[in-house]
């Protein structure tokens, strides 16, 4: 992933927003400086900062999917938060410095994902030998300093036997409903927040912390299916093979040098100079959000992680307040602004039919688990895209997302009757969407409401 230019990751974008090319060729270049960075001396690579971006375009337009896409395209570890459900310390809600903890769980998970696949082939190799343990048991042990006899070799011979028949079949699949009694480790409640210290919300303090292995962990046997054994055992296995303190180092790493934050909702804090209104902790949560921002070091219950080249994307509408109303230490740390257009109904016919996951495909893909097969015409779709164009201009502009309300009342009927329909094929044409949409439309009130 290192070596995508900014215009091919413009281009694996296009593969799922449609237009915003703006938007878009800001957060490539973002990225590309940040694998640039990398390749810097250590001296010069601490004096870069990322290029934070403000996305200034009304809901439904392309803002998380930009950012969501970027990150799971780089394998970067990704949050997305809504500023508007944190608070100034003092107040009740949650600390601003949670968004970085919860950005490290994140990572370590990711990391931790990756470890599990280096070690899935051994893993899958030993819970194989635990579930065979579970079916044929060893019935006796001989002791080292007794010889082993002719009958000891035949019953060992015909035990390898059975196993290696058994063998088999696991892995024809041919025994996963058969039930097996298996050992597991018993897994009691963390006994979460028991103390409770302004400023270490999301710290995770609890009591097994602090005992640690005082106590070992209790064992029961439990019967269950092989197929459930497996993923049990795997599980299990797994956690004892990877070595978690190069988990959480390596996430801590990924965190602080690729990690990417998403906050929506940004203009929800901005105090705008005409309003009049409480502004109750808006301007406490810039000035608490700030130092994150511009670079700190935030307590984390898997020691502290810095913030200095943590990539910060802001997004919001921008309807009544403007960036300019952020506070200015704020606004500097988003040097780089760019501007979300309102869907056109090319544009929202493109995002119909374009992207790798389109609403279109999405449909005729789950209709056809039930054997139904739906067809849109040329004119059907135009009328679908022209239809949501006109409703976002005559009630609130909610952008794609009025796609969906769409669709869903077109093909309402045929999702509640989709056993009549099994076996035929429905084609959705212009006058299919107008006779479903006709009482609605007529109403403009009732449109408001519906659609």
């Amino acid at each position: 992933m290192e070596e995508l230019t900014p215009q091919e990751i413009v281009a694996e974008l296009d593969k799922y927003i449609v237009g915003q090319e703006d938007a878009k060729k800001a957060v490539a270049i973002a990225l590309r400086n940040r694998f640039r960075r990398e390749k810097l001396s250590p001296e010069m690579r601490e004096e870069i900062y990322p290029k934070n971006i403000i996305m200034i375009g009304p809901t439904g337009v392309g803002k998380t999917e930009i950012a969501r896409r970027l990150a799971r395209l780089v394998k970067a570890p990704f949050l997305k938060v809504e500023i508007t459900k944190f608070t100034e310390v003092g107040y009740v809600g949650r600390d601003v410095e949670s968004i970085i903890r919860e950005l490290l769980e994140v990572s370590i998970q990711m990391v931790k994902r990756e470890k599990v696949n280096e070690v899935k082939e051994k893993a899958e190799e030993l819970v194989e030998e635990e579930i065979l343990n579970a079916l044929i048991p060893y019935r006796r042990k001989r002791k080292p300093d007794v010889g082993f006899s002719y009958e000891d070799q035949i019953e060992e011979e015909r035990f390898n036997s059975t196993r290696e028949r058994f063998r088999e079949k696991l892995k024809r699949g041919e025994l996963e409903d058969k039930i097996i009694e298996i050992e597991i480790e018993e897994r009691s409640k963390p006994m979460v927040e028991l103390i409770s210290v302004p400023g270490m919300d999301g710290m995770g303090i609890n009591m097994q912390d602090f005992l640690g292995n005082l106590f070992p962990p209790k064992k029961k046997r439990q019967r269950v299916t092989i197929g459930e054994a497996r993923e049990i055992l795997f599980n299990a296995i797994s956690d004892k093979l990877i070595d978690m303190d190069d988990v959480i180092n390596e996430a801590i790493q990924r965190a602080e040098n690729r990690g990417i934050v998403f906050i929506d909702e940004i203009d929800k804090i901005a105090v705008s100079s005409k309003g009049s209104g409480p502004d109750v902790s808006r301007t406490g949560v810039q000035r608490d959000i700030l130092p994150i921002i511009e670079g700190s070091t935030v307590a984390t219950k898997h020691g502290p992680i810095k913030t200095d080249h943590i990539l910060f994307i802001a997004a919001g509408a921008f309807h009544i307040a403007k960036p300019s109303d952020l506070i200015p230490e704020l606004q500097g740390r988003f040097p780089i602004r760019v501007e979300l257009k309102h869907l056109e109904k090319d544009d929202l016919k493109r995002i119909l039919k374009e992207p790798k996951n389109s609403l279109l495909k999405q449909y005729r893909a789950l209709l056809a688990t039930e054997d139904v097969n739906i067809e849109f015409t040329e004119d059907g779709i135009d009328k679908i895209a022209e239809t949501s164009y006109r409703v976002n201009n005559e009630a609130e502009d909610i952008g794609a997302r009025r796609l969906y309300t769409v669709m869903e009342k077109i093909l309402e009927d045929i999702s509640f009757y989709a056993t009549k329909y099994k076996g035929q094929t429905v084609v959705i044409d212009a006058k299919y969407v107008e006779e479903k949409l006709k009482d609605i439309l007529k109403k403009e009130d009732l449109s408001k409401y519906i659609l």
